[in-house]
């Protein structure tokens, strides 16, 4: 019988040998965007913490089961010096608006509608998810999404957080 940890690491073997995640440690590259609510938003204000940057848009249907599990995972973990950042990729932001009026989310959303900050971080696929350690570094990249996944993402934020 497998422990929790074995399954963990036998879901983040397999999704980085079928190419949906990636290990790095390249600085993150900087950015600062329009956030939901008016306000600006600069990576560089969360250097010291653990940051999971989620780049995803309203028509993807793996971004769409995915939100809710993100705003469990944001709450369990932002006490502990963790945040998760939503960046959405359309070029209109009113179909992200629409969508999260209906799934509510309390992390911070930015808006890419040039495309120019998920050009930085090579965004090919939705939703791409981004590992950045407390030192600015990119730890881990996640391509798409696939159940379980987000058991893969808390053990990575425990991970990073206890270094």
């Amino acid at each position: 019988m497998f422990t929790r940890w074995t399954r963990s690491g036998l879901l983040a073997l397999t999704l980085i040998l079928s190419g949906t995640a990636s290990v790095s440690d390249a600085p993150a590259p900087a950015f600062t965007l329009p956030a939901r609510g008016g306000s600006t938003i600069n990576l560089s204000q969360f250097k010291g913490q653990v940051v999971m940057i989620n780049f995803w848009a309203s028509w993807c249907v793996p971004c769409r089961k995915e939100m809710p599990l993100l705003e469990t995972i944001y709450k369990k973990y932002k006490p502990l010096g963790f945040t998760l950042i939503g960046v959405n990729v359309e070029p209109d932001q009113k179909d992200a608006e629409k969508f999260l009026s209906q799934t509510p989310v309390s992390f911070p959303v930015l808006f890419d509608a040039k495309s120019q900050v998920s050009g930085l971080y090579n965004v090919q696929v939705m939703p791409t998810t981004v590992f950045v350690d407390r030192k600015g570094n990119v730890r881990m990249v996640h391509q798409s999404y696939q159940d379980g996944a987000e058991n893969l993402y808390m053990d990575q934020i425990r991970t990073l957080l206890r270094e």
